[in-house]
């Protein structure tokens, strides 16, 4: 069935039910109406008609003024029917489209008011919604699946729930495998709302980073030993050696930018506490505090400030952005990667070792500190440790390399291509081998040493 906006459509005693001595106005699944509902427009209209035509009901005063037709007023002491039915969708204010109301006193002062609550986008059809009423409040589902058109009751007065949620309200959907959406009455432009229907942006689509269910994330490494922490004070990370303040630190426990987010992103859908600190954070109304665009991951700024990610792995570092207490986005220096692959008698010689030194110091002082010469550069990685050690059996060792910010050669060399030379020995298997490449604004930076198998070394 489809939304009925005809009143022809509503029946007397089926689909609407009106009870003089209680002065109630009901609404059933029944006959026309569906769970799809009925717009308030459509009963004010078949309430006239009953009203015009029967010789019972014009003897009562009439239930409804119009304001729009998108929001009226129960009023002469009528209202909709409170009954709780065993489904909750069959609710009579659950099966009103459309509209919002408010339930007057006969003084014209506001009992109840009820705000109609619209969604315009993309949603599918399972899709659940919900929403909270106070920035710290608890999660409601809308109470149908899929795109929103309900009424949501936004103020009651001391005999009527004794609340006021009128001035905050957001809606949330989270999705497993969907990009997550909300919408608040910012994004509106309104700071108030009243008994009218409201349209709110929310529309989520297919996530291609998360690839893991809910078990794998839950259960197995390295998702288990993440966390998000949320600090009362600031924390202080350097990035590009300058310390930048955060206030909420994700743990990514050496897990890849994709881990991390598929490891935040199911947080972000549980009821639960999520904060591994003093503090409480609920994770299905937190807010976002990651998004993909493209292959690079942002944080995002959260209302107690800016956000970051310890323990990520070194090759995402050039793909990382982390916003700060101020609202500005942070990246780290480009951090270039270089991988050394080395053949089968380096791997199977004990003794094996390598070192990476600059070819040449030509883009930088250009004094001469060449290969093959007493003042030749060996290669700092990002932590400024030389790039040499024992292959140890590896079949490849990864180093990472300061592209912006490596002035080994000289200050001009900062940012440049860096011409390299990396030369590895053996004893028993692996005779000396050197080979020549270039460590390039890339991650993917390959060099590879093919010893020839040693023959005739001995040492008793």
């Amino acid at each position: 069935m489809s939304v009925i906006t005809d009143p022809d459509n509503l029946n007397d005693g089926t689909e609407i039910v009106v009870t003089t001595g209680a002065k109630t106005v009901k609404l059933q699944v029944s006959g026309n109406l569906g769970t799809d509902g009925v717009t308030l427009k459509c009963v004010y209209s078949k309430l006239k008609d009953l009203w015009k035509t029967s010789s019972t009901y014009i003897q009562y005063p009439f239930p409804m003024g119009p304001i729009t037709d998108e929001q009226f007023e129960l009023i002469n002491g009528w209202d909709f029917d409170k009954t709780i039915p065993v489904t909750e969708t069959s609710a009579t204010v659950n099966l009103i489209r459309t509209g919002g109301w408010a339930l007057k006193d006969n003084a014209g002062v506001s009992q109840e008011e009820w705000a109609g609550i619209v969604t315009l986008g993309s949603l599918g059809v399972t899709d659940q919604v919900y929403y909270q009423q106070a920035s710290a409040g608890a999660a409601t589902n809308i109470v149908l699946q899929g795109a929103v058109n309900q009424a949501v009751k936004v103020y009651g007065d001391a005999t009527h729930g004794n609340f006021d949620y009128r001035s905050y309200f957001k809606m949330f959907v989270r999705e497993y495998q969907k990009i997550y959406a909300s919408s608040q009455l910012s994004d509106i432009g309104v700071s108030t709302v009243t008994y009218q229907v409201y349209r709110f942006p929310l529309a989520n689509g297919s996530d291609l980073k998360i690839t893991h269910n809910d078990a794998t994330v839950l259960g197995s490494s390295p998702y288990t030993g993440m966390t998000v922490t949320w600090y009362a004070s600031p924390q202080a990370r350097s990035i590009g050696g300058t310390n930048r303040n955060f206030h909420v630190i994700v743990d990514g426990n050496n897990g890849t930018a994709e881990q991390i987010y598929e490891y935040v992103q199911y947080e972000l859908r549980q009821s639960a506490d999520i904060d591994q600190g003093a503090g409480t954070k609920t994770g299905k109304t937190a807010a976002d505090l990651l998004r993909f665009v493209g292959d690079s991951l942002y944080t995002l700024v959260q209302p107690e400030g800016g956000v970051y990610i310890d323990n990520f792995q070194a090759n995402d570092t050039n793909r990382l952005t982390f916003v700060d207490d101020l609202s500005i986005n942070r990246t780290f220096p480009y951090v270039a990667a270089l991988t050394i692959q080395f053949g089968e008698t380096l791997q199977n010689d004990a003794s094996a070792i390598y070192h990476v030194y600059f070819t040449n110091d030509d883009a930088g002082d250009n004094t001469g500190r060449d290969f093959g010469t007493a003042t030749a550069i060996t290669v700092n990685d990002q932590a400024s440790v030389a790039m040499s050690g024992t292959i140890g059996g590896a079949g490849s060792i990864s180093k990472t390399f300061d592209y912006d910010g490596n002035v080994q050669r000289g200050a001009a060399s900062a940012g440049t291509d860096a011409p390299i030379t990396v030369v590895a020995i053996g004893l028993n298997t692996a005779q000396y081998v050197k080979a020549a490449g270039t460590i390039g604004r890339s991650i993917a930076n390959v060099i590879s040493l093919v010893a020839p198998l040693e023959r005739n070394y001995q040492n008793l």
